[in-house]
């Protein structure tokens, strides 16, 4: 099911974004894509509490939460799904300095749930674009992902289910959509997400529940390793079959993760056996 998206300014519902929005002309905003189950959004503190961060980054002003949370679960009509919601800075006029005060604009929207992943695990190859290196931004999930949609851009195989992304200088750091896990001499570990890159809600799980370290890590970190899969809070834990000639069987580790993560999170019953 695709609802209408309904439109926000501070505590007042419009029809329509208002004009000069700052997210549309600037991408000076963030947004959050959550997994839905009955209603609800299991993960819902976890994804707040990063738009705050985000928000704290960017220094602008974010809605009640209490007010959007009812609105999300008045959206949702008690089913399943994935809610996106957008908080911009607001209206303001042409050029880069932002207003002294703002009220900001948001959008909620309701959309289908993802495909359910392949059996064997995903295919992944690597991209050509590479991600800009800027602290500032690093882990916030801003509304500018013009880098993101030239590299998922790359390639229309439908063979091909991700591709993992380098930055400036050549260190792993995520898929276009997803952050990656690689198994190394028994040891799980996930790219740094300081200097770019997006910190992900699932990811945060996967650290805790693995035990796993933040690290810099080079492509053939990746291609060497025992075991690979992704995570985003929408899709949950994917294993990762193939990377280019590299293929890899299914891990009892990976398969364990899924489990727990489906004890953790109800959205996730239904895709582990």
């Amino acid at each position: 099911m695709v609802a209408t998206p309904r439109y926000f300014v501070g505590r007042d519902r419009v029809d329509s974004l208002p004009d000069h929005d700052r997210g549309l002309a600037y991408g000076d905003g963030l947004f959050e894509t959550m997994r839905a189950v009955h209603g609800s959004v299991p993960w819902w503190p976890a994804h707040w509490q990063r738009l705050q961060r985000g928000a704290q980054a960017l220094r602008l002003s974010l809605p009640a939460e209490a007010q959007v949370r009812e609105e999300a679960e008045r959206m949702l009509e008690g089913g399943d799904g994935v809610l996106k919601l957008i908080v911009t800075r607001g209206a303001g006029g042409r050029g880069y300095p932002a207003p002294e005060e703002s009220v900001p604009n948001w959008i909620l929207s309701r959309h289908p749930l993802p495909p359910a992943t392949p059996s064997a695990g995903l295919a992944l190859r690597w991209c050509e674009t590479r991600l800009a290196l800027q602290p500032a931004l690093a882990g916030i999930k801003h509304c500018n992902r013009l880098e993101q949609v030239l590299a998922r851009s790359e390639w229309a195989d439908p063979d091909i289910h991700e591709g993992l992304v380098l930055s400036a200088e050549g260190d792993v750091v995520s898929a276009t959509a997803a952050n990656v896990f690689v198994l190394r001499d028994g040891r799980w570990t996930t790219p740094l997400v300081d200097r770019c890159g997006i910190a992900g809600v699932c990811r945060a799980w996967a650290v805790d529940a693995l035990q796993a370290c933040e690290a810099r890590l080079a492509v053939t970190d990746v291609e060497a390793a025992d075991a690979v899969f992704l995570c985003n809070a929408v899709r949950g834990i994917l294993p990762v079959a193939r990377l280019g000639s590299r293929t890899w069987r299914p891990h009892p580790q990976v398969m364990e993760l899924q489990h727990r993560l489906a004890a953790a999170h109800p959205a996730f019953v239904t895709e582990v056996s």
